[in-house]
């Protein structure tokens, strides 16, 4: 998906949700769960890709996969097989089921809401940096969620240091109040996560990365998580 940005220049949206598969994608035989396996992501088409392979496909064929073109990254994991459906209760809101919805809405007006999401849930060792990505002059970072394996790829918006309190309170807002409804009124004022603009040259402090300034100012999540309805 692409979008433009205020001064006209075009910018690539690529945040998505690529869930572990619950088989091996060369042989087709299903993972049995604390079985290991290999995850390897491919730059393809525009779109970052993944996959997944049990140990004997991975011997036979990692070595075609690093040389094949579009290779970006590889690592290993443990399956975990899914537990049973829990009974269906409300569902509460947190700073995972939040980014997740909006990596579903994909609406770049949240798109610096996102960002902080993901370093807060970095911070909170629930998702993992498995590689950054420079595509089309900007920064991807590739989050892995180990407990289900999902892999998250979520676009740097480039945030000055001086964006970063405004973008935490309006992201601890809709912690505790959700999203606003309905979620895609043209006329509705969402100001949480709107697109920023693109970081100019010495427009921070000197060796300090915006991405690594979030992650030392915390965002409080709420004490009781809001009742999403």
């Amino acid at each position: 998906m692409r979008g433009v940005r205020a001064d006209g220049r075009t910018f690539m949206n690529e945040w998505n949700i690529q869930s572990r598969a619950h088989a091996c994608q060369a042989c087709g035989r299903h993972f049995a769960d604390k079985q290991p396996y290999h995850t390897a992501l491919f730059d393809v088409k525009s779109e970052i890709q993944r996959l997944d392979l049990c140990e004997l496909c991975w011997k036979g064929e990692g070595d075609g996969a690093r040389d094949r073109k579009g290779f970006i990254s590889h690592w290993q994991g443990v399956y975990e097989a899914p537990p049973a459906a829990p009974p269906e209760a409300i569902q509460k809101e947190n700073a995972e089921s939040l980014l997740r919805k909006l990596i579903e809405l994909d609406d770049a007006r949240y798109a610096a809401a996102r960002f902080i999401l993901a370093v807060m849930l970095e911070r909170k060792r629930i998702l993992k940096v498995k590689e950054q990505v420079l595509r089309e002059g900007g920064r991807v970072f590739v989050y892995e969620q180990p407990g289900t394996g999902d892999v998250f790829t979520i676009p740097d918006p480039n945030l000055q240091l001086n964006q970063l309190e405004a973008v935490q309170r309006d992201v601890a807002q809709l912690l505790e109040h959700g999203l606003p409804a309905p979620l895609a009124q043209p006329q509705a004022a969402t100001p949480a996560g709107s697109e920023a603009p693109e970081a100019e040259a010495g427009g921070g402090p000197p060796g300090v990365s915006p991405h690594r300034a979030a992650l030392e100012v915390p965002v409080a999540e709420p004490a009781g998580p809001a009742v999403v309805r």
